[in-house]
């Protein structure tokens, strides 16, 4: 069985015009965990071989009509998509979480925050599944500390919906206080549920407003974001 430090993976992060976290996702997998990564342009219709695809924050297309709207008919979605329906993993934050919903390769939406302000801060998230490919290095409960920065973060699914994800256990991230505790005061963005991140059916994919890759390097404080990665990294060498 080999280590991360030997494990070398294949990599894209995509560009939309208007993406700022772009940058962010490629240095912590270049710099940080060694790993084969390129940007790919929203206009390219062949991304070649990738064992994981990121779709990173910031305002994709100036986030008109509504977040992530314009970039759903971007030309390399198509790409994205059959690589998801394949199987191939794939991690949208923020902007990118937008972006998924948009596709609809995960449920619900993003709204306006429920205080109508841009909310830019960081946040406790609780860890509310280690069995997926984008957790396995996280704790059962675990609480972890990442910034959010957005405008368009209220997570919102109809009820039935909601129970089917819960019932699914398709919630991976939940905001809470430094305790644990899931409370309404601990939801920055009036998300239902305090949902923070999600996951589809099959796992493979992944959507989360709060920026993991702002969290990776020492430099800044905690790396809480790390692991995040390191389970993908794990996952797709097969350890």
């Amino acid at each position: 069985m080999s280590s991360l430090a030997d494990t070398i993976t294949r990599w894209g992060v995509v560009e939309f015009p208007g993406s700022n976290c772009d940058h962010d996702a490629l240095d912590t997998l270049d710099r940080i965990c060694g790993q084969a990564v390129r940007p790919v342009w929203h206009g390219e219709t062949c991304m070649g071989d990738m064992d994981a695809i990121v779709l990173p924050g910031g305002f994709s297309y100036g986030d008109y009509l509504r977040g992530g709207a314009i970039a759903r008919f971007a030309n390399v979605m198509d790409q994205l998509i059959g690589f998801a329906e394949r199987g191939g993993l794939l991690i949208g934050i923020c902007n990118g979480f937008q972006v998924l919903t948009e596709a609809e390769l995960l449920p619900g939406v993003l709204m306006r925050n429920s205080g109508l302000r841009f909310v830019c801060k960081e946040v406790y998230l609780k860890v509310e599944r280690t069995d997926t490919a984008f957790t396995s290095h996280y704790e059962q409960d675990q609480v972890i500390k990442i910034p959010i920065a957005h405008n368009e973060g209220n997570f919102y699914i109809p009820s039935d919906q909601l129970d089917e994800l819960e019932k699914n256990r398709q919630v991976v991230f939940r905001y809470c206080d430094s305790t644990g505790a899931v409370t309404p005061e601990s939801n920055p963005n009036g998300s239902h549920s305090n949902i923070a991140g999600i996951v589809n059916k099959r796992g493979n994919i992944l959507g989360m407003m709060p920026h993991p890759e702002r969290r990776c390097d020492s430099l800044l404080g905690q790396a809480d974001g790390l692991s995040l990665f390191h389970s993908m990294i794990n996952h797709l060498s097969g350890n």
